[in-house]
């Protein structure tokens, strides 16, 4: 079957149809997913039948995989989180705009998610597109930012306190801290990130992790920082994509951020994700 590429919205996001992620993928598919990636941001894959073994196989064909250092793996799957939230759970994780991993000194490249069980409406995943946020500023803005770093780090949402509140973790039993309750990471990273592969400027903070900017205290950062964060969700710079069981989402976290919807009160929704080892933004 010939491989299609249709993109959902004009600004990132594109369905992909015609590879079957469950037999070994030939380098010519592979490279046509790859171009896609970099293309449109996040490709979809349909009607797929996968074990976590098929998810990890394709996952390191991009590079190799992270091990989530503070949630706790699949039995027997360090590399595949497993996210799931009950009909009693009133909390999701992932339900704000953020892209993943960006508090280590090496966040992710890249995210798989592929759906196991999704609710009969809801639970929709949204993507934005960071070069056209970037490229939508002022350029007087823009040349403050390339000179900026920021702080990332854990402290909002992985303590005992942002657990207690719900937020990216969620309150499934399945969603569990690995770590001790004072584990944390930080790292810091450029505001403003170089794409190794497309060469594209794209902006670099996200309301999960990002904290303050580097030499600048929190109250300081708060005012930019509050501003770019309501600059990066407008609507022209995103798409919305409306899981179907057996879909995967692939996302490059170089230039995009995500935000898992939490509007299916009562259902229960299991994901799989394995998380491709990136290099340190410059």
């Amino acid at each position: 079957m010939a491989i299609t590429i249709q993109p959902v919205s004009p600004a990132v996001g594109a369905e992909v149809a015609g590879v079957d992620l469950a037999r070994p993928v030939g380098d010519n598919e592979f490279g046509v997913v790859r171009e896609a990636l970099l293309a449109h941001g996040a490709v979809f894959l349909r009607s797929q039948v996968l074990n976590p073994q098929d998810l990890i196989d394709f996952g390191r064909r991009f590079g190799p995989l992270n091990v989530h250092p503070m949630m706790r793996p699949l039995d027997g799957y360090p590399a595949v989180l497993e996210i799931v939230k009950n009909p009693e759970d009133r909390n999701n994780f992932g339900g704000s705009w953020h892209t993943d991993l960006s508090y280590l000194e090496r966040p992710a490249l890249a995210s798989l998610l592929y759906a196991k069980e999704i609710p009969p409406v809801g639970g929709d995943t949204l993507f934005a597109n960071m070069y056209l946020a970037y490229e939508a500023l002022s350029d007087g803005l823009r040349r403050v930012l390339d000179g900026l770093r920021a702080v990332h780090n854990t402290r909002m949402i992985y303590t005992p306190d942002a657990q207690a509140g719900g937020g990216i973790i969620g309150d499934a039993a399945s969603m569990q801290r690995s770590r001790p309750d004072d584990a944390h990471e930080e790292a810091i990273h450029p505001v403003v990130r170089t794409h190794p592969e497309t060469g594209r400027k794209a902006l670099y903070v996200n309301c999960n992790f990002t904290v303050r900017f580097e030499d600048m205290t929190e109250a300081e950062s708060a005012p930019l920082l509050r501003f770019l964060f309501a600059h990066l969700e407008r609507p022209e710079f995103t798409c919305r994509f409306r899981w179907s069981e057996g879909a995967v989402a692939l996302w490059d976290n170089r230039c995009t951020q995500h935000y898992a919807l939490n509007d299916y009160h009562g259902h229960r929704r299991v994901m799989q994700r394995v998380s491709v080892e990136g290099d340190r933004p410059v």
